[in-house]
């Protein structure tokens, strides 16, 4: 276990998160409970690259039928995106945010850290429920995050 994920467990243990660490690797599982939904996230250490990397997991598997409804609604949320992005997996229909950091040449803050984890599951969960009323109430993409968006 590299720097990086030591600096991670602190957090993790500072702010009372729960996690596990994978089996033999430098990555961390974790939850949030959020206002829109329960979060899996994976913190990860890239060591050899020295990045730290962080997942949310929408736990909804797209259907391939609405994964063009999908890929709009992370298109159109990832634009003007300044800290992180949405993914879609079109194989087997996976939907996670990351944020991400290279910490070459530097030691991570526990600011950082807390940052880029919370920076993560608070936008996962702000669109959750968007994604949710795309894939099971036929809404879409644009009037999903219209929706969301405007709330604000």
């Amino acid at each position: 276990m590299g720097t990086i994920l030591e600096a991670v467990k602190i957090f993790l243990e500072e702010d009372k998160w729960p996690y596990n660490q994978l089996n033999g690797k430098t990555v961390y599982r974790t939850a949030f409970e959020g206002d829109n939904g329960s979060i899996t996230c994976y913190i990860q250490e890239r060591e050899e690259q020295q990045q730290l990397v962080i997942y949310s997991l929408f736990p909804v598997r797209v259907p391939d039928a609405l994964l063009p409804q999908i890929a709009e609604f992370t298109t159109r949320v990832n634009y003007g995106m300044v800290i992180g992005n949405f993914e879609l997996d079109y194989t087997d229909g996976e939907v996670r945010y990351k944020t991400s950091v290279d910490t070459e040449d530097s030691e991570i803050q526990q600011a950082v850290i807390r940052h880029l984890i919370y920076a993560n599951v608070l936008t996962m969960d702000r669109y959750f429920s968007g994604l949710m009323r795309v894939i099971y109430a036929g809404v879409s993409a644009l009037d999903a995050i219209t929706e969301i968006e405007n709330k604000e």
